[in-house]
């Protein structure tokens, strides 16, 4: 239990897939905007990642492993989370629309976040068993989740300060990404 324990913290807040393995970052800084969306971004991606990671280290552990085709692993992840966006996909489509209508194209972006595909190959990696993925999978989507809740609401603050013309747009938030980096650095002494 204390494994998976140190497992959770340690993958969502002290290596957190943004901002500490620079993980993820098209949909950190493209749907950030608005903490609305920026939060339905971040429940879909601890989805995906969640089942992508217990759905990939079955396949893993079940059938590349013993039938020693340990190097098909990154095409069989893919279309593993492929398969799983365009379920989330559907059932926003369908259930919940205004959020499916507010990603936009991000959602289909999912796909190719590498983050989803990096949580994968890392579990194997780490030679995690099928719960202690389930458990890294979940843990760093939730950290992903934090990181781009909180830039949605500094992008939200931001909006409304005075801004050096130098630094307006993508310069004061890549900054923000950068200032926020260096803040959960502060916690890489924890675990």
């Amino acid at each position: 239990m204390t494994n998976l324990i140190l497992i959770a913290i340690g993958s969502a807040i002290v290596n957190n897939v943004v901002l500490s393995q620079f993980l993820g970052i098209c949909p950190f800084l493209g749907v950030s905007k608005k903490v609305d969306t920026a939060a339905g971004m971040g429940a879909a991606v601890i989805f995906v990642t969640t089942l992508a990671a217990f759905v990939t280290s079955i396949i893993y552990a079940f059938l590349l492993d013993p039938l020693e085709i340990e190097y098909l692993r990154t095409i069989v992840f893919i279309i593993v989370i492929a398969s799983l966006v365009q379920f989330v996909e559907m059932f926003l489509k369908k259930f919940m629309h205004a959020l499916y209508e507010s990603l936009g194209v991000y959602l289909p972006l999912i796909t190719t976040n590498c983050a989803v595909l990096g949580v994968a190959l890392n579990s194997v990696t780490y030679g995690y068993n099928i719960l202690e993925s389930t458990v890294y999978g979940f843990a760093t989507a939730f950290g992903f989740f934090i990181a781009i809740v909180i830039m949605a609401g500094l992008r939200e603050k931001i909006e409304y300060n005075d801004v050096p013309e130098t630094f307006q747009g993508s310069a004061i938030v890549l900054v923000t990404a950068g200032l926020m980096s260096i803040a959960f650095f502060g916690f890489s002494g924890v675990i």
